[in-house]
């Protein structure tokens, strides 16, 4: 019998994209010609030769998200965190419903945004075993005194 995992279980550094070691490689993005310059930053233009701009380098994180199903999902939220930072606003109020729908989008669409899903339910997992190991801990100091 096999004991390796499926070939669609990897890790979270497998499944997200990575930086080039060639500061000068250039991606195809759907008609958008995306090439990183020696200062991090990547340039992005048309690949018919139109009008190039300059855009700070993106985490591998933000890839990740876009390159889904859920980009406008990700997007919108993307902006009401940075607009609810901006004007110094609880970005939980301000932006739970965003929150919601790129959640709900991500559980959609398991097979691509599997990594971050997993690892958002270990770390549940993770608290609710530790919240479960206080109340036993306390459970066990509240005996100690009463007896």
């Amino acid at each position: 019998m096999d004991s390796s995992p499926p070939s669609h279980a990897r890790s979270d550094q497998e499944s997200l994209p990575t930086a080039s070691a060639d500061p000068d490689q250039t991606i195809a993005d759907g008609g958008t010609t995306v090439a990183a310059d020696d200062g991090g930053e990547v340039k992005k233009g048309e690949a018919n030769g139109g009008s190039e701009v300059e855009e700070e380098g993106e985490c591998g994180f933000c890839l990740f998200m876009k390159g889904g199903g859920c980009k406008g999902a990700f997007v919108a939220w993307e902006k009401c965190m940075q607009e609810a930072e901006k004007r110094d606003e609880d970005i939980f109020d301000k932006c739970s419903e965003a929150a919601g729908l790129l959640k709900k989008c991500m559980d959609a669409h398991p097979d691509y945004y599997e990594p971050i899903l997993g690892a958002e339910k270990a770390l549940a997992d993770a608290a609710a075993a530790a919240a479960t190991n206080d109340r036993d801990l306390e459970d066990e100091k509240n005996k100690g005194k009463h007896s």
